[in-house]
């Protein structure tokens, strides 16, 4: 059995074994949404176990039935992560209330949500998977994961600029931690970031007094867009995503798949 095998096994023997497990890791290992978004859901009353409504730091037993917006929750047989090429105009989240959601727009078979966020005006390269675990060791800032982007500028690309946005730019009350710049046009370059605050590339360009018309994630880590078609996505398995989770810090047991 391969460790995602057993790690789904362990998993599922957990919760018929009568073991509990608290809701939001739960819902996470399940699918269906990060921890800290399931702790939302249950206060906006969104999930019903055996009918009455859910409590945050509720556990959940074997043979309880789990609803998130009236849909009953069930374990998924596979880890699934998905490289995707987003096109502008693409909103990265779950809410069905946003009508270019990544959800509705990629129409996967099996219940997948985005790690972390692609702004609506940006493309390229996005991670989508079942694994709220997985998800969560990505997402630390901590973690100095790498990602790469492509800008196109609204003025020449000056050394002074390359050499201002390396070194930290004061943005969102904070300085950007240190990071890889290089010229690559006349107005475009590439920079590596180890951290994703909220439209970052943007407004440190807009400190620096430029101004993005252009921007495309390359690179999460070690998953590359290469030449995915705007608007498809491809499986990561084998060596691609054991190193994946190498690089995300995964620990080797313990963990379910999703």
């Amino acid at each position: 059995m391969t460790d995602t095998g057993r790690k789904n096994q362990d998993f599922k023997e957990k919760i018929s074994t009568g073991e509990p497990m608290r809701l939001n890791k739960f819902l996470s290992d399940a699918g269906v949404c990060s921890r800290r978004q399931a702790d939302r859901y249950v206060e906006q009353g969104r999930i019903l176990i055996d009918g009455e409504p859910a409590q945050l730091g509720q556990k959940v037993h074997a043979g309880q039935e789990v609803r998130v917006d009236g849909k009953c929750i069930s374990v998924s047989r596979k880890q699934i992560v998905l490289a995707v090429n987003k096109p502008k105009g693409i909103v990265c989240t779950t809410e069905k209330r946003e009508r270019d959601n990544i959800v509705d727009f990629l129409k996967y078979p099996e219940r997948v949500y985005p790690v972390g966020r692609l702004d609506k005006d940006s493309e390229g390269l996005i991670l989508m998977t079942n694994d709220g675990e997985l998800m969560n060791e990505i997402l630390k800032a901590r973690n100095y994961h790498e990602k790469e982007y492509e800008v196109t500028i609204n003025r020449p690309v000056t050394n002074a600029f390359l050499k201002q946005m390396s070194e930290g730019v004061e943005i969102l009350d904070t300085v950007t931690r240190p990071c890889k710049v290089k010229k690559t046009g006349v107005y475009t370059f590439r920079i590596i970031l180890t951290q994703g605050m909220n439209r970052q590339i943007r407004r440190m360009c807009e400190a620096c007094g430029y101004r993005v018309r252009e921007l495309k994630r390359l690179r999460i880590m070690n998953i590359h867009l290469g030449d995915l078609p705007t608007g498809k996505y491809r499986e990561i398995t084998g060596e691609e995503l054991s190193k994946l989770e190498k690089l995300a810090g995964r620990k080797p047991e313990g963990v379910y798949h999703g």
